[in-house]
């Protein structure tokens, strides 16, 4: 752990795919990173550029049972405690909707508290979630949303709307200097392949030529980021001086429907993948696209990636994973060959 000499970032979800890229960024910057993470779906692989890296710390541990005991014992100038802990795509987030719901309210309680001790800026992580199946679009901050609070999604939509709810209680409450961002679909790499949204999905069923898995009709609409992007807004807000202490949308405002997404995806590729479709999920959203205008006026932020730019290092970076793969199954196998 670094003195106080060196300025402290906590990246709670630091081996996520966003929190990865922000404890990149936040070194870059300067900062001393302790990330906090349980693995239960960041992944070592991308915190392994940053194994030699002296300002860098990993901390294997859980936000819901509350953090490592040296967070807390002095010693640290905490400058900053990010909050991006918390599964994002359906699948893994359902798979425990328990642990999903709490690592939002009592994991964002927690580091509140370590940022109200130690004076440091907290940034929560929100999501475009907590608009639900909206009825206004596109989504601007003042929308209060359309969530089916009972639903199989709420122990995420609604886990982010306590998390956002307790943030400004205790901004309200002059307990911590809060920064809320509310992020739109974001995609890039180090994307977990099994992630279970439409890009990682798309991308890695064209490039091993199985068919594409399309949820309802494909005219649903989702917007993307590229997630250079999306850490740049977020770098942007969490050094934010200014007056205004409302949550901020972080997105591409760039809307274009999922079937469109796939035939972009497949002309890329090449691929002769065939499409398939099942059913929509209960709560889906039917439209999703951000309003940014405050983010663009109070953070001077807007997206630069084009889709087609963003898209292609996202296959490069699948293809790079899909050939380490391989490579290690071949060595596993001539290793139990010569057994």
């Amino acid at each position: 752990m670094q003195s106080k000499k060196s300025k402290v970032a906590i990246v709670a979800g630091g081996a996520g795919f966003i929190g990865s890229h922000m404890c990149d960024a936040l070194i870059a910057a300067g900062h001393h990173v302790i990330c906090i993470d349980n693995f239960q779906t960041g992944r070592w692989e991308n915190l392994r550029h940053l194994e030699r890296e002296s300002r860098f710390d990993a901390v294997d541990a859980d936000v819901i049972e509350g953090l490592p005991a040296r967070l807390s014992r002095g010693g640290l100038d905490i400058a900053f405690v990010l909050n991006l802990a918390c599964a994002a795509s359906p699948p893994h987030y359902q798979a425990d909707p328990e642990h999903t719901l709490l690592t939002n309210v009592l994991g964002t309680r927690h580091l509140l508290q370590l940022a109200e001790r130690s004076g440091a800026r907290f940034l929560l992580s929100s999501t475009s979630e907590i608009y639900g199946d909206p009825e206004v679009h596109p989504q601007r901050e003042s929308y209060w949303g359309n969530v089916n609070p009972t639903g199989p999604r709420a122990c995420y939509d609604e886990g982010k709307r306590a998390a956002e709810t307790l943030s400004f209680d205790y901004l309200r409450a002059g307990r911590a200097d809060v920064r809320v961002a509310r992020i739109f679909n974001t995609y890039g790499p180090r994307m977990r392949a099994d992630d279970g949204r439409v890009v990682s999905n798309v991308v890695t069923q064209a490039l091993s030529g199985d068919d594409i898995t399309v949820y309802g009709t494909g005219e649903q609409t989702r917007s993307f980021c590229y997630v250079d992007d999306l850490v740049d807004g977020l770098m942007r807000l969490i050094v934010y001086d200014g007056d205004y202490r409302g949550a901020i949308n972080l997105g591409n405002p760039n809307e274009l429907t999922v079937g469109d997404l796939v035939d972009k995806v497949l002309a890329m590729t090449c691929s002769r993948s065939a499409v398939t479709y099942r059913a929509l999920p209960v709560d889906d959203p039917r439209r999703r696209r951000p309003d940014i205008d405050l983010a663009a006026r109070v953070l001077g932020w807007q997206p630069k990636v084009p889709l087609e730019k963003g898209i292609a290092k996202t296959i490069a970076y699948f293809l790079t994973e899909a050939k380490a793969a391989a490579g290690r199954s071949s060595k596993v196998a001539m290793l139990s060959a010569g057994a």
